[in-house]
């Protein structure tokens, strides 16, 4: 996989469903990097596999998105404007959280937002 730009985010809800909660602002070259030492193919059941992301809020230009496996857990900043439980805005990636797994996010529609949905 080439370096990414930015990266998609999600949570889990309480079916264990990956739900999409916003995308990121361009990653800085050393976050790219660590993104891409750290990612892994997605399985053949990656549930976002027949998805298309928007490239903006109303936008009709879609996203070229490469899947990964959802391993990675990153700490992000965003701002209040939140619809559907999912940031209307690009947030930033802070860091990776390689103290995290996936079962340690809290669940889409509790914790810290978005996830009024």
């Amino acid at each position: 996989m080439d370096r990414p730009g930015s990266v998609l985010l999600a949570r889990l809800d309480e079916r264990q469903r990956m739900r999409f909660v916003g995308r990121s602002a361009p990653l800085t070259d050393e976050l790219s990097r660590s993104v891409t030492a750290q990612v892994s193919p997605a399985a053949a059941d990656h549930p976002w596999r027949s998805r298309v992301f928007s490239a903006g809020w109303g936008s009709q230009e879609t996203l070229q998105v490469t899947l990964v496996a959802p391993e990675l857990v990153a700490e992000v900043s965003g701002d209040t404007a939140v619809d559907a439980g999912r940031w209307r805005h690009p947030v930033r990636v802070l860091r990776l959280r390689s103290d995290l797994a996936s079962p340690d996010v809290p669940l889409f529609g509790t914790g810290n937002g978005p996830s009024a949905g």
